[in-house]
């Protein structure tokens, strides 16, 4: 017998020992992180709610209870019996059972009505059908890319639980090894921006944070190729932070190469990387480029992913412990903490953060239990990267939007789809209602509205107040009547080049491909419209060149032969800081200064060499810290 088999039958031993005779257990199991319990009795379960948390504190595991598939109800008689029991208000669209699990999925307008007060809702729905339900949001706005994840895990059911059951059989092994040490070594995007990757290893796992692109460099990925990250298959776990492309797009190369392990992300950084990395796939063949890999790796990083809420402890390796919070960057966005040994070290990633709360989400979290290290992003690090207040920028977009309005032109924002698109939808939304600016309509190019649909698909990621809002339908500010989806390509992008007053919003936001190239060609020419750049623009982007004063700019021919030809820029090109979904110099100093506890070193990563440099040459002079800034390619030893 294997040491976790031993595991589980202890596990089961201890359980049944807690239960009341009249409960029984039929069977035991890992799934990922989560120890599952097959029960006979799911309604004396559901009956007493204390019992799963009492399990769960005890044995200091995530607990599910399942229902013996022997004793499960029919299920034309228990869906009957489930929209009697949940209110009408609820909005129930749709409900799905699995029998091979005993579980039900409810897809509902209103969550929390099917889930009722601290749960009352769902219990009694157990002790009527038996079943346990599991509940799901119906998105407002109709989301291909969430209904696409979903039927494809429905369709992947049988082969996720083996994944699932394999990756817990790792997780709880034994401990083989006798010393104990950390280390982390640098696979990209240190004294850069983009392809963010890092190995957090110790003498028993190796864990893979993030593995992205570098934006404007096509060829430069990060350095799997080296000894602390091969071979792929000997990872044990792989971290992602958020779904931007600097920190995603080569997940999916990852399983095309041997990797065959869990992905460890919130829900929707789940649903948004495989919008993204599809996209990065499509952009690339547009371009004449060969992709890195084909969307079956992309639906292979998604069959693999297990999503984690903010806040959960979660065992994800033997000796490794990983707890997510808001990282208040785009939807989804986590700070990654890791507690690894017992006790033994405390590590903090903070992938990309916006320290300060923005129209769209509450600031990030800095409070943790320990941190000895923190690997903290330095994009806006400089000693001059300062970025001008959210009402200022707000007051400059809105001058901008006047003054080209008033000259009848047009404002065109390449802005990232996910994230800053979202943030200056709700200026415009709230703009035009109280008047500061006139209506006009705000056509939405690329995947903003798709990305902007799973927004609203998650509102518990939101900031407190717009979540409020958008569980109140005739409130959702996405939805203004001023917001139009571009969904017919060239023609309606001439139309509303020969039409009156309007904002566009297209990607790409660095201007290194997608529709806003064809926006330029469309509107560029004309002096009486504006390019407002509201985000970063990396070195080595048109969109940077732009910045600096480029105006004579290469863009594909229109027959779409892959020939270049050059375009003359006429219109006023504009940048309002303050948008960016990073925090500027001072926000990345006080979420270190605030922090709780503050790390004893940090590792100044993700940002020129300038920023990076000026960054950790502060925080060591303000806060008597150790800093650094490390190159590609190092490893440090902590412990």
């Amino acid at each position: 017998m294997s040491s976790v088999d031993k595991q589980l039958e202890d596990l089961r031993a201890t359980i049944e020992d807690e239960l009341p005779d009249d409960i029984s257990v039929s069977d035991v199991k890992y799934e990922g992180p989560e120890l599952v319990v097959y029960t006979r009795d799911p309604r004396k379960f559901a009956q007493n709610g204390d019992l799963i948390r009492r399990l769960a504190s005890k044995l200091r595991k995530r607990i599910t209870v399942r229902p013996d598939p022997d004793v499960l109800m029919d299920a034309k008689t228990a869906e009957k019996r489930v929209l009697d029991v949940i209110p009408e208000d609820a909005g129930v669209t749709d409900l799905d059972f699995h029998v091979d699990t005993g579980e039900v999925v409810i897809e509902a307008e209103k969550p929390g009505m099917v889930i009722g007060r601290h749960g009352s809702t769902l219990r009694e729905i157990t002790q009527e059908i038996g079943w346990t339900p599991e509940v799901v949001r119906t998105p407002p706005i109709e989301s291909s890319t969430v209904s696409n994840v979903r039927n494809f895990l429905k369709q992947e059911r049988e082969e996720r639980r083996d994944i699932l059951e394999r990756v817990g059989r790792q997780i709880h092994r034994e401990e083989m090894a006798n010393d104990e040490w950390v280390r982390i070594t640098t696979l990209g995007c240190c004294r850069e921006v983009g392809r963010a990757s890092f190995i957090l290893s110790t003498s028993e796992t190796r864990i893979l944070v993030d593995c992205g692109d570098k934006p404007g460099a096509e060829g430069e990925v990060p350095y799997l190729q080296v000894p602390e990250a091969t071979p792929l298959n000997s990872i044990d776990a792989v971290v992602l932070t958020h779904a931007h492309l600097d920190h995603s797009a080569l997940i999916p190369l990852l399983f095309k190469y041997g990797y065959d392990g869990p992905i460890y992300t919130t829900e929707p950084t789940r649903d948004l990387m495989g919008l993204l990395t599809l996209d990065y796939l499509d952009v690339a063949a547009k371009e004449g480029r060969t992709p890195p890999y084909e969307s079956e790796m992309v639906r292979e990083a998604i069959k693999h992913t297990i999503p984690l809420e903010y806040g959960d402890v979660t065992d994800i390796a033997p000796d490794v412990k990983l707890t997510f919070h808001n990282a208040g960057h785009i939807l989804g966005s986590a700070v990654s903490h890791f507690h690894i040994g017992d006790g033994l070290y405390n590590v903090a990633f903070s992938g990309d953060i916006h320290y300060e709360d923005t129209r769209l989400f509450n600031g990030a979290v800095n409070d943790f239990p320990r941190v000895e290290t923190l690997v903290l992003e330095s994009t806006y690090g400089g000693r001059n990267d300062y970025q001008t207040d959210q009402e200022d920028s707000e007051r400059k977009l809105l001058d901008v939007i006047n003054r080209t309005h008033e000259r009848g032109g047009k404002v065109v924002i390449p802005a990232f789809a996910v994230g800053r698109s979202q943030e200056i939808m709700l200026v415009l939304e709230e703009a035009m209602r109280s008047g500061k600016i006139p209506r006009m309509p705000v056509h939405l190019d690329g995947m903003i509205w798709e990305a902007t649909a799973i927004h609203t698909t998650y509102p518990e990621y939101l900031r407190d107040d717009l979540r409020d809002r958008i569980f109140h339908e005739d409130e959702n500010p996405f939805l203004a009547d001023e917001f139009n989806h571009i969904d017919a390509g060239e023609d309606e992008r001439q139309e509303v080049k020969d039409g009156g007053p309007a904002i566009v919003l297209s990607t790409s936001g660095m201007v290194t491909g997608g529709p806003i190239m064809s926006w330029l060609r469309h509107i560029g020419p004309d002096p009486d419209s504006t390019l407002v750049f509201v985000g970063y623009q990396a070195q080595g982007t048109m969109g940077r060149r732009i910045q600096n004063g480029w105006d004579e700019i290469p863009v594909s021919d229109r027959n779409g032969a892959g020939r270049s030809e050059s375009l003359t820029l006429r219109m006023d090109v504009e940048t309002v800081d303050g948008f960016s979904g990073h925090a500027d110099r001072q926000g990345l100093e006080n979420f270190v200064k605030t922090m709780n506890p503050r790390p004893e070193k940090v590792l100044c990563v993700h940002g020129d060499e300038r920023s990076v440099q000026d960054l950790s040459s502060a925080l060591y002079h303000n806060y008597n810290m150790r800093t650094f800034a490390p190159k590609n390619l190092e490893t440090f030893r902590f412990k």
